[in-house]
C-alpha cells in the first residue's frame, strides 16, 4: 500500500506597526476574512496560521468576530496556530533576552484567545542565522520554516527537500521546514491541476514525504488582482475542493501535525540567508543590478542558481544608514531598559513594563529595510518606532536615578568606528556628529515623542532605471503598454529622480559662490565645499548643554586646486537649552581667515524638519501669503520661520539673525508601492542664507536657532 503524501501549509498574515487604518481594513476585507471563511467551508484543509501581533490586537479591538471564527478553527484542529514574534522583528537584530520575550508574548496571547499554546514559530521575512537554533529552543519553539534556497545553500540537492530537518547551535537544536518555491509560484498563480501535478510527482518519488509551503496570506487577497483571481474567480475554492479530493492519496495538514508523526531526515547546517529577493535587495544598488544580470543569466540553470545567494539582511544597515541609525537607537534603548533598577514601587513597574512594550513594539521589522515597497521610504513607517524608542527611553531616564539630568556622552552610537556627542535632558535628545560636518543626525523632542529631522538619503535605486525606460519610451513616441502607465501614480515622476550629496542631517555649513540660486539649491547643483559640507570636525570641548567644534582647511571654490585655495578656519558652537514649552538649539558659527578672499561667498546653514504629511491642513509653513503646506519650494524672508504640526502639537521657529533669505525646498524620493511609482515627502530643506563679507574681513560670524514648543 502506498504511504500517504503530505501537504504542509503555513500561511502569514502580517500588518506593520504603524500602518494606515484604512489599510488594515482593506486587507482584512479583501484578504483575512474571505481566507478564513474559505477555510470554514473546506474542512479537509488543515494548516497552519500566523498572525503577527499588531494584526491580532487591531483585529481583536477591531473585528473581534474574527476571534470567534478562528477560535472553532483551532478547536476543530483545522488550524494550528503559529507563534514568533510579537511585534514580527527581524530576530537576529534584536538582543536575546528580547528574542525570547517577542515569542513568548505572541504564545502568551495566542493560549489566553484561543486557548493553545503555539509549539512552532514564523521567521519575518524568513531571515535565518546559524545561532538562531539556541535563541528559538531557548523560547520553546520546537519548529520553523525557511526556504528552499537556504537548504540548496548549504549543499543539498532538490531531491533532498521533501521532509523536515534538525538545526542545532551549541547543543540546542530546532525542527527546520523547507519551503518549497515551486509551490509559492503556483499558489495562487499557477493552475490548480498544475499544483495537483506538482503534488502527485512529488509524493511518486518521495512517498510518505511532505512539501511545505511557508507565504503571505496577502497574497490571497491584498496583492494587485489577487482578490478578484482567489475569490471572484474561485481560485481558492477550486484549490481547497482539489486537496480534499485527492485526500485518499494526499494528506493536508499542520506543520506540528507532520512533526508529531515523523522522524527528521538528518541535520540542516544552514549558512546566513533569507528569501533569494530579499537577499538581492540588500545589494548596493549597482552591484544589486549587476546580481539581478547574473541571475537572469543563469534563470534556466537551477544547479547555478543555488550557488547565487545574494547578500545577508544585515546588509540593510550599511545600505541606509538611516536603518542602521534606527537599529542602533533601538539597541541602546533596549540596554537603558535593562539597566534600570529594580524597585518595589507598583507604579514604577508599570512604567517599566510600558517601555519595554514600546521598545519591542519598535522591533517591528518593516521600517529597518526596503524592497520593492514602502519600508524605510514610507515616514509613517519610518516614524512609529522612533516614536516609541523617544516614549521608552524617557520612562528609563526618569526611573533611572540621576539620569534625568542633561549630561552628554561621547561613544560610537551608530557603530561607524568614529565617535559621537549624545546630548539628553528631559525636554530633548540630540544626536551630534563630527565626523559629518559637526551635524545633527537625530534631533528628539521627548514632550511630544517627535523626532524632528527624520528624513531620508535620496539615493539611486535598482528600480529607478525603470521609470527612466518608460518616461524615454513615452517621450520618443513608442508604445507603452496599459502596464508601463498605471504603474506611475503621477505623470513627470522622473523629474524628482534627484540623489543627495550628503546625508539629510542639520546645521550642516554650506559654502558656496553667491550666484548661485534657490533654484541650484533645490536641485543639488549648489557646488559647495565638500570639507566644510561633509568632512570631519574636531572636538574643542563638550559640556551637558554645549559643544565647540572646528575644521581647518582649504577652501576650495570655482576650481581652484586645494594648494592654491586660501585657508579657512571655521568654528561651530551648539547649544541646548530649556525653554518655556519646549527648548532651543542654537549652532554659531565663526569663520577666520589667514588672507582676505578674491571674492565674496555665500554662507548657509541649512535645517531638515520633518513634519511628515505634507498636504494636511494642519501642518504648514507660516509665509507672508498665509498658510503654506509642507511641499512649499521657494524663497521666505528672513530672519524667522515658523512651521506647526497640529498633530503632533509642535511647533517650530527658525531665527536666522541678519541672514538674508531662506531657501526652502522639500525633499522629496521615489520609490515604489503596490500600486505604482510614487513620491514620497520626507521632510524640508531650509537653507538660511548669508553673504560674508570675508573679501573686506578675515572674521565672521552667524547664528541659526531653532525653538521647538509644544501647545
Amino acid at each position: 500500500m502506498a504511504q500517504t503524501f503530505h501537504l504542509a501549509l503555513l500561511i502569514h498574515a502580517h500588518q506593520p506597526c504603524g500602518n494606515f487604518e484604512h489599510v488594515l481594513e482593506k486587507a482584512y476585507d479583501d484578504s483575512y476574512l474571505p481566507f478564513v471563511e474559505h477555510l470554514e467551508k473546506h474542512p479537509g484543509i488543515r494548516v497552519g496560521l500566523h498572525y503577527s501581533g499588531p494584526l491580532l490586537t487591531w483585529i481583536e479591538q477591531h473585528r473581534c468576530e474574527y476571534f470567534y471564527r478562528l477560535k472553532n478553527l483551532v478547536q476543530s484542529g483545522q488550524v494550528e496556530l503559529v507563534g514568533g514574534g510579537f511585534y514580527e522583528p527581524i530576530l537576529i537584530s534584536i538582543p536575546p533576552e528580547d528574542q525570547c520575550e517577542q515569542i513568548r508574548r505572541l504564545a502568551d496571547y495566542l493560549e489566553k484567545h484561543f486557548g493553545a499554546r503555539p509549539s512552532g514559530a514564523w521567521l519575518a521575512e524568513r531571515v535565518w542565522e546559524p545561532q538562531l537554533p539556541r535563541a528559538l529552543a531557548a523560547a520553546n519553539v520546537a519548529y520553523t520554516l525557511v526556504d528552499d534556497m537556504h537548504f540548496l545553500a548549504a549543499g543539498f540537492e532538490p531531491e533532498e527537500l521533501f521532509g523536515a530537518y534538525i538545526a542545532e547551535d551549541r547543543g540546542k537544536s530546532v525542527w527546520l521546514y523547507p519551503g518549497q518555491k515551486a509551490l509559492r509560484y503556483l499558489v495562487p498563480f499557477g493552475k490548480v491541476e498544475d499544483v495537483i501535478a506538482y503534488l502527485r510527482d512529488a509524493a511518486s518519488v518521495h512517498p510518505g514525504g511532505v512539501a511545505a509551503m511557508g507565504d503571505d496570506m496577502e497574497k490571497f487577497g491584498v496583492w494587485p488582482g489577487t482578490h478578484e483571481h482567489c475569490y471572484t474567480n474561485g481560485w481558492l475554492s477550486d484549490f481547497f475542493a482539489a486537496l480534499e479530493e485527492n485526500s485518499d492519496w494526499l494528506n493536508v495538514c499542520t506543520p506540528g501535525e507532520y512533526l508529531a508523526f515523523h522522524s527528521p531526515l538528518g541535520r540542516a547546517d544552514l549558512p546566513t540567508a533569507s528569501y533569494t529577493e530579499m537577499m538581492e535587495w540588500v545589494f548596493p544598488t549597482r552591484v544589486r543590478q549587476r546580481y539581478h544580470t547574473v541571475l537572469q543569466e543563469f534563470a534556466s540553470r537551477p544547479e547555478v542558481l543555488a550557488f547565487l545567494r545574494g547578500g545577508s539582511w544585515r546588509g540593510f544597515f550599511r545600505k541606509y544608514p538611516e536603518s542602521n541609525l534606527l537599529h542602533k537607537k533601538m539597541l541602546h534603548v533596549s540596554a537603558r531598559i535593562a539597566a534600570v533598577p529594580e524597585c518595589d514601587d507598583p507604579k514604577q513597574a508599570d512604567e517599566l513594563a510600558d517601555a519595554r512594550d514600546l521598545l519591542l513594539r519598535a522591533q517591528c521589522n518593516d521600517a529597518y529595510w526596503h524592497g520593492i515597497f514602502g519600508g524605510i521610504y514610507a515616514p509613517h513607517l519610518r516614524t512609529d518606532p522612533a516614536r516609541n524608542l523617544i516614549r521608552a527611553e524617557a520612562i528609563a531616564d526618569r526611573l533611572t536615578p540621576g539620569a534625568h539630568a542633561p549630561r552628554v556622552e561621547m561613544l560610537d552610537y551608530d557603530a561607524d568606528g568614529t565617535n559621537e556627542l549624545l546630548f539628553a535632558a528631559p525636554e530633548f535628545q540630540a544626536l551630534l556628529k563630527p565626523s559629518d560636518g559637526g551635524t545633527l543626525a537625530a534631533l528628539d523632542f521627548r514632550p511630544a515623542a517627535a523626532t524632528l529631522i527624520n528624513s531620508i538619503f535620496r539615493r539611486p535605486e535598482a528600480y529607478h532605471s525603470r521609470l527612466r525606460e518608460a518616461a524615454g519610451a513615452a517621450a520618443g513616441g513608442a508604445a507603452v503598454s496599459i502596464h508601463e502607465q498605471t504603474r506611475v501614480k503621477e505623470p513627470g515622476l522622473e523629474r524628482y529622480l534627484r540623489y543627495d550629496r550628503w546625508p539629510r542631517h542639520a546645521f550642516r555649513i554650506l559654502i558656496f559662490d553667491p550666484s548661485r540660486t534657490q533654484h541650484d539649491y533645490e536641485t543639488l547643483e549648489l557646488r559647495e565645499d565638500g570639507g566644510f559640507a561633509g568632512g570631519g570636525y574636531s572636538v574643542k570641548n563638550s559640556a551637558a548643554a554645549s559643544a565647540e567644534l572646528f575644521r581647518a582647511d582649504a577652501l576650495v571654490l570655482r576650481g581652484k586646486t586645494e594648494a592654491s585655495a586660501p585657508k579657512l578656519l571655521l568654528f561651530k558652537h551648539f547649544w541646548f537649552n530649556p525653554s518655556p514649552n519646549g527648548f532651543e538649539v542654537a549652532c554659531e558659527i565663526r569663520l577666520k581667515l589667514k588672507e582676505l578672499l578674491e571674492r565674496p561667498v555665500a554662507v548657509g546653514i541649512e535645517s531638515i524638519i520633518n513634519l511628515l504629511a505634507p498636504s494636511e491642513p494642519d501642518r504648514f509653513f507660516e509665509t507672508p501669503a498665509g498658510h503654506a503646506n509642507l511641499r512649499f519650494s521657494g524663497t521666505l524672508p528672513a530672519p524667522i520661520l515658523h512651521m506647526e504640526d497640529g498633530w503632533q502639537r509642535i511647533r517650530v521657529c527658525v531665527h536666522a539673525p541678519l541672514s538674508e533669505a531662506f531657501w526652502v525646498a522639500p525633499i522629496e524620493t521615489v520609490s515604489e508601492s503596490e500600486e505604482g511609482f510614487e513620491r514620497v515627502y520626507q521632510g524640508s530643506q531650509i537653507l538660511a542664507v548669508w553673504h560674508a563679507p570675508l573679501s573686506t574681513q578675515k572674521v565672521w560670524s552667524a547664528r541659526l536657532l531653532w525653538r521647538i514648543e509644544s501647545f
